[in-house]
């Protein structure tokens, strides 16, 4: 939760469905998608937080009801599919560079984690280039970003699969 108030968030109890929201992040490198991992902004050591095995055998993580202490951030993710839930008690929309921060990855004009000037980046929102601070996108329902690192992919994503988000 010290990386959720880092990014400027207050971390819940419980997860919160006033504003609920969901948007798509894919990571390439060279062509090759990149997992963005499970449980970003979610303490998965509080016993409070249950567990669910995904079809790819990875593990997603929620269920919360309410934990004896803050255990999951407005802006998380629950498995490692891209998905960025916002579950938040304010509509303000959060932004791709707060989960970053939860993340602990760098992410600049230039930068993904280490990948700084060693291949060029670039950014896309809905199959569109995006030539803005990646960190300033508002993460609004069903937004897809992509984030291409070196060669990109035969095709950059429009759009994303939220039927089980």
């Amino acid at each position: 939760m010290h990386r959720t108030v880092l990014a400027g968030l207050t971390p819940l109890r419980y997860e919160s469905t006033v504003h609920h929201v969901h948007a798509h992040l894919d990571i390439f490198f060279n062509g090759k998608r990149v997992r963005v991992p499970a449980a970003i902004g979610i303490d998965i050591q509080n016993p409070k937080v249950k567990t669910f095995p995904m079809p790819d055998g990875t593990t997603a993580y929620g269920g919360i009801t309410i934990c004896g202490k803050p255990c999951i951030s407005p802006l998380h993710t629950h498995d490692d599919t891209g998905i960025i839930h916002t579950e938040s008690p304010s509509p303000v929309p959060n932004r791709l560079g707060e989960l970053f921060v939860e993340w602990d990855v760098k992410l600049t004009r230039t930068c993904v984690g280490t990948y700084c000037h060693l291949a060029r980046m670039h950014v896309y929102v809905d199959g569109k280039p995006f030539d803005g601070d990646p960190r300033t996108i508002a993460l609004t329902d069903h937004k897809e970003i992509a984030i291409v690192i070196g060669t990109p992919p035969k095709k950059i994503p429009a759009s994303a699969n939220f039927a089980n988000a």
